[in-house]
């Protein structure tokens, strides 16, 4: 697997962050953003129709290429809550183009998250 699919199946969401100004140019007349999070100089926001991921590239991050993944392309996934000596909760998603592993630092509250993708995945 090429090192760039590589890194983009498998993400480290830090913290939730306000959703971004400049989200709003790639949003579907009724698509609505529900919550972003951020991943070192990237961002993933949910809204109700899928997951955009925003991977930042170059030495000023200038550069963003957006990955889309729409919630009907997911066909399963599993969170993992953190454990008494975990430092992080876990989220796994399989979808038609393979697995994606995102990781939840301590101040992401693992269950809301899960609701975003039951709300998107379920409808």
């Amino acid at each position: 697997m090429p090192s760039e699919i590589a890194s983009l199946m498998s993400w480290t969401f830090a913290e939730e962050i306000p959703i971004p100004d400049d989200v709003s140019l790639i949003l579907l007349q009724n698509e609505v953003p529900k919550a972003a999070y951020k991943a070192a100089r990237d961002s993933a926001i949910f809204t109700n129709l899928r997951i955009i991921f925003r991977d930042a590239q170059g030495l000023r991050g200038k550069k963003v290429e957006i990955y889309s993944l729409p919630f009907s392309s997911i066909n399963m996934w599993s969170s993992e809550n953190m454990g008494v000596l975990d430092s992080d909760s876990e989220i796994e998603l399989w979808t038609r183009s393979g697995n994606i592993k995102i990781k939840l630092g301590r101040g992401i509250d693992i269950r809301q998250l899960d609701n975003h993708i039951t709300a998107g995945v379920c409808r």
